[in-house]
């Protein structure tokens, strides 16, 4: 073995001083972007500064707008205060609803306010500029005049200070003291996660308030346990239902209270249910791949199913990314000649993307040099913290996650009407280093899967192959998956497709239980070969129904069914533990 020279020690050495000293500082500028890289928006930023340097033209155009723009306000401003004491129109926008922005002379800072936001979005428009550069200018202009708005602090929000005078002054009060609390859990948080303490509880506990549908773990790996359900009803119809949550959450998302508990729904209405409860990882799992999550997860829980309940058809769902793994493994069974899967009856997804080159929002934190500063942070770790999931998904919708939060909670001094969604939405997970990494590279990034590049098992796998019948529900405001780009489905497959696309967004719009108020949704059809229908000329041709779509979604289940049997109870021999198992349990303080 060749010795080392000391001159190549001392640049061994140096490399590995140089890379730590690189991570540090590039952990310190992305301090100051809400976790993006700081490089990836000074780029975009001098896209847009080159272009609008380059555009004289654009710059005049801008320079008529804002005199414009100004002109309008200051004829709205002089008609306000003629009447200073009457209320103007009622609006829209929801945070200056209260009747107090429409008098004088709060009207007369909205309405300059809303009107500087309209030219400031102008501006940061211009042709020509990197499609994703265009997108994170967009997004970060929006973000900034969002902070910038006078509903934001005490001093311009009359709401604010009309509910201070009415209440003597208790709402601030409560109000400092809900901020002091959040304060010292946030703090109390971060000493946990340095120590064994155990954690703050939910205020839903876990197989007590929440997860709480009777059934069994039927099998474990060290990725995943799966749980039977046991049945409500004498019959059940005979293919078994798997679902495949995402594991960037708890999947008991799909199980919550029994009055809005999806799994308690479909046991009530014939079905033997499979959930798979994904591991929530450690440092040590940072070498398990997306593969890992395909093979051990959502095959290896089909094979058991099949060996267990002796079926070779079963209807399967999928939720989020959850839905994207269970489209992966049905191409792939598609052109499987194995025996030891089932054959899918039937595929839903729900809120899941297979096309990423709309991938909403979350585009504004996808692309190589995002990405390497992902790797740095979770080189550390082996994982991605719940928490940074969590900080940035609130990110992605800051007007009401943060601007309207802060406002509620802090300024008029408000409660937060807690619930069991809530509760979940603080339950955060991790994700596994090497899968996290692989899979916004190859789906997000490269956009793998719809384009037949992506392989599973060295086998390239396209979403064409895909034969049985599918139902793809959306939400209209879903900032995660948006609906236009869930519904390039019909472009990449070739199957019969029953698209629905729900009121509300990407966790509360899927939670749409029959009774819940102010529920519609839109749903169509598309037959194998129809071909192609635009998104807009679909939702505007799309018949609407009122209530929720579980029914529709039950009734569909039911006619890609054969015949009914007796029902299934999980086996006791081969019961591991009471559902919800151990693995949905596992909580970190980060």
């Amino acid at each position: 073995m060749t010795e080392l020279t000391p001159n190549t020690k001392i640049r061994t050495e140096l490399k590995k001083f140089s890379q730590l000293v690189d991570i540090a500082t590039h952990k310190q500028w992305a301090s100051l972007t809400p976790g993006l890289s700081p490089i990836s928006l000074a780029l975009a930023y001098q896209d847009w500064l080159a272009h609008l340097i380059t555009s004289p033209g654009y710059r005049l155009l801008r320079q008529y707008d804002a005199w414009q723009a100004l002109h309008r306000a200051n004829e709205k401003n002089l008609e306000l205060s003629k009447r200073p004491w009457q209320s103007d129109e009622s609006d829209s926008d929801m945070r200056f609803k209260d009747q107090t922005w429409a008098q004088w002379p709060y009207s007369l800072v909205k309405n300059n306010f809303k009107t500087t936001e309209q030219w400031w979005r102008q501006c940061a428009q211009i042709d020509g500029m990197h499609p994703h550069h265009q997108h994170v200018v967009n997004f970060f202009t929006r973000q900034i005049v969002d902070a910038m708005s006078p509903s934001n602090t005490a001093q311009t929000n009359p709401e604010v200070l009309r509910v201070g005078i009415e209440s003597l002054g208790m709402s601030f009060a409560k109000g400092m003291q809900n901020y002091l609390q959040d304060h010292y859990q946030s703090l109390r948080q971060k000493t946990l996660s340095k120590d064994s303490t155990p954690l703050i509880p939910l205020p839903y506990q876990v197989g007590v308030d929440v997860a709480i549908t009777p059934g069994k773990v039927i099998f474990k790996n060290e990725l995943i346990e799966l749980i039977q359900y046991a049945p409500s009803t004498g019959q059940v119809l005979a293919e078994p239902l798997i679902i495949v949550p995402s594991c960037i959450m708890k999947y008991y998302i799909l199980d919550l209270s029994p009055h809005n508990s999806m799994v308690r729904y479909l046991v009530d209405q014939g079905f033997t249910v499979f959930m798979i409860s994904w591991r929530n990882p450690d440092e040590h799992m940072r070498d398990v791949g997306l593969e890992d999550y395909l093979t051990q997860g959502v095959l290896e829980a089909l094979a058991q199913i099949k060996t267990q309940t002796h079926t070779t058809h079963v209807h399967s769902m999928g939720y989020c990314l959850g839905g994207t793994f269970l489209s992966i493994a049905a191409a792939w069974l598609a052109k499987s000649s194995t025996s030891t899967y089932p054959t899918l009856a039937s595929i839903t997804l729900l809120a899941a993307q297979t096309d990423f080159t709309e991938p909403g929002e979350l585009g504004v934190f996808i692309d190589e040099d995002q990405l390497k500063s992902l790797r740095e942070e979770m080189n550390k770790t082996g994982y991605l913290s719940g928490r940074q999931m969590a900080d940035s998904f609130r990110f992605l919708n800051a007007r009401d996650l943060i601007w309207t939060h802060n406002v509620q909670r802090y300024l008029l001094g408000k409660d937060e009407n807690g619930n069991d969604m809530m509760s979940w939405n603080a339950d955060h997970t991790r994700l596994p280093e090497r899968m996290h990494n692989e899979y916004l590279t190859h789906l997000f990034l490269h956009n793998a899967l719809a384009e037949g590049q992506y392989r599973l098992q060295h086998t390239a796998v396209a979403l064409l192959d895909i034969e049985a019948p599918m139902m793809v529900v959306s939400t209209v405001r879903d900032h995660v998956s948006p609906w236009r780009s869930v519904y390039k489905i019909h472009l990449l497959t070739d199957t019969d497709i029953t698209f629905v696309l729900a009121s509300g967004g990407h966790n509360a719009g899927i939670i749409s239980e029959p009774g819940h108020p102010h529920r519609h949704y839109q749903i169509g059809h598309t037959s194998k070969d129809y071909g192609w229908t635009h998104a807009d000329e679909w939702a505007d041709s799309a018949p609407s129904v009122e209530g929720s779509w579980w029914l529709a979604w039950a009734e569909w289940l039911t006619q890609n069914s054969s015949h009914q049997v007796k029902a299934r109870t999980p086996s006791t021999k081969h019961a591991l533990c009471d559902a919800p198992g151990e693995y949905v349990m596992t909580r970190y303080a980060d």
